[in-house]
């Protein structure tokens, strides 16, 4: 007859695994001697070794009770289905882990790489970090609720980011960001943006690209999502006030460059 500490000991596991498997009911409580302690046999031992051994293996504690009592064609079947779910939760595991190697990557673990490459041209033209943030951001919520306008607003959004007029209205607006509402470069900067949609818009309509097939088969962007882009785009004095001066210069045109600036 043994202690419990011995019995532990003797496992390889912890007094308090013990414990925790006697209250899971997978090792039965031992009677106890005049002292009240709990006295061990091997037999106490060896169920112990079996049952150290099934959950070192991965084995739920709900499954082992039933296992050391099955026959060995219901444990084959018991262990080839754990072993199953072990292998859905290694590939869950090393998906898991892909996804946060990604994060070394910046932007790649919340856009598509294409995405991810366009935020890169934005940094290398000279826009700001909250600016080329604001971008990533918004992408991130029109990408997951709106795929097919998210993708059309993106092609016109790259293509014009081939334009250096357009890069250095894009600069130019990133650095309005902290311009007070009356700053007066803002109608000046609000005419060349107009300037510049209304040229691309004529140029579109000559072209009668496939580009515009795919913006008119595209749903119409929810409200509510809408007014969310629009609350970011307007969060500062300076752009809530070129949003008001654009809207003056081309009163219910959709800006066709995206949802950002």
């Amino acid at each position: 007859m043994i202690t419990i500490g011995q019995l532990a000991s003797y496992a390889g596991v912890t007094v308090k695994a013990v414990r925790v498997y006697h209250a899971r009911g997978l090792l039965p409580e031992p009677p106890r001697d005049a002292s009240g302690y709990r006295r061990y046999t091997a037999e106490d031992a060896i169920s112990l070794v079996k049952i150290r051994t099934l959950a070192e293996a991965g084995v739920p504690l709900a499954r082992i009770r039933d296992l050391l009592t099955a026959d060995p064609g219901a444990f084959a079947a018991a262990i080839a289905e754990i072993d199953r779910g072990l292998a859905r939760k290694a590939a869950e595991l090393r998906r898991s882990r892909e996804r946060i190697a990604q994060l070394g990557g910046g932007d790649r673990l919340f856009v598509s790489d294409e995405m991810a490459a366009f935020l890169g041209r934005l940094r290398e033209i000279g826009v700001s970090a909250r600016g080329v943030q604001l971008e990533r951001d918004l992408w991130i919520l029109l990408q997951s609720v709106s795929p097919a306008q998210a993708a059309v607003w993106f092609a016109d959004k790259r293509d014009s980011l081939a334009d250096p007029e357009f890069q250095a209205i894009y600069r130019e607006f990133d650095a309005a960001f902290g311009w007070p509402a009356d700053d007066p470069r803002l109608p000046a900067l609000a005419g060349r943006a107009n300037r510049w949609l209304a040229t691309r818009a004529a140029t579109d309509a000559g072209a009668a690209s496939a580009a515009q097939a795919a913006r008119a088969a595209v749903p119409a962007l929810d409200p509510a999502v809408a007014e969310l882009i629009e609350s970011s785009a307007t969060a500062s004095p300076g752009w809530e006030r070129l949003a008001e001066l654009g809207r003056e210069l081309r009163t219910g045109e959709s800006d066709p460059a995206g949802p950002s600036q």
